[in-house]
């Protein structure tokens, strides 16, 4: 068996600042390592700038690594523990910026990152989009990193796990209104895939959006196995939860479906055309 915990941390970023959201973030971390042994800790996208941040995005972009990288490269290396989380990072030209998820090893050292593809109409004027679907080796097993909107598009997930993905995570920033929305795309990018899929959704308002939280980590069956629930007064909450997961579950399930194996790309010519 292939067994690892994962955590998943729902928490609200502060808009515009990165050394509040930083620490806050260690805290969290603090807090779960504390508690147990864990595998993989993932937050939500844009966790250290928030989701509104407009032409200030531009101001907050980072090289990887930079000090964001750096900061909790620390603190995950003090545990030993992998850690995902999303951020606004830039290149060589400073006015390009993308919608980042990001991947830390246990030793604090980058593994890997991945840009938005599936941008957005409000997202288009401030990043650029992603053009690829790249998967990471990890001391567990493969991963693929997904942001936000990226899982309404079965497209994106099926790349990642024809090559080679057991397990898909996925920050982001949903809005409550469309909440099924998420829990359904989850659950269904997991059960067609049979896959583990590790959702982590911020909560909280903004200027005009208000997030809906209902992070979760879903097996290969479509079943949940962690979630973070709501209050006392049926809002989004600000916690964590830890789910163990087999990762031979994946090969098991694909076994027992049949889906992945039963594919005719043949006839699937048309889902690359253009709408």
């Amino acid at each position: 068996m292939r067994e690892i915990f994962v955590a998943i941390a729902q928490f609200q970023p502060r808009l515009n600042d990165v050394q509040k959201n930083l620490d806050r973030m260690g805290d969290i971390i603090d807090h779960i390592c504390a508690a147990q042994k864990v595998d993989l800790i993932v937050f939500p996208e844009l966790a250290t700038t928030g989701y509104e941040c407009g032409v200030r995005f531009a101001e907050f972009a980072e090289p990887v690594p930079g000090y964001v990288i750096e900061t909790l490269g620390a603190r995950v290396a003090r545990y030993e523990t992998y850690l995902a989380f999303g951020m606004v990072v830039k290149h060589k030209v400073e006015s390009v910026v993308y919608d980042a998820a990001i991947l830390l090893g246990p030793d604090g050292a980058p593994v890997g990152q991945y840009h938005k593809v599936h941008l957005k109409p409000e997202e288009r004027p401030i990043f650029r989009g992603g053009f690829r679907f790249p998967v990471f080796q990890t001391n567990f097993g493969t991963v693929g990193l997904l942001l936000g909107w990226d899982v309404a598009f079965p497209e994106a997930t099926r790349a990642l796990a024809l090559d080679g993905a057991e397990l898909i995570v996925a920050p982001a920033n949903w809005e409550a209104q469309t909440i099924a929305e998420w829990q359904t795309y989850l659950r269904a990018r997991a059960l067609e895939n049979s896959m583990f899929v590790v959702g982590v959704n911020r909560i909280g308002e903004e200027y005009t959006y208000t997030f809906g939280g209902e992070s979760a980590v879903i097996g290969p069956r479509g079943e949940i196995l962690a979630s973070v629930g709501r209050d006392e007064k049926d809002q989004p909450k600000e916690a964590y939860a830890i789910a163990k997961i087999d990762l031979d579950a994946v090969k098991k399930a694909r076994e027992e479906l049949q889906t992945m194996q039963s594919r005719q790309p043949a006839l699937y010519r048309a889902i690359v055309r253009n709408y």
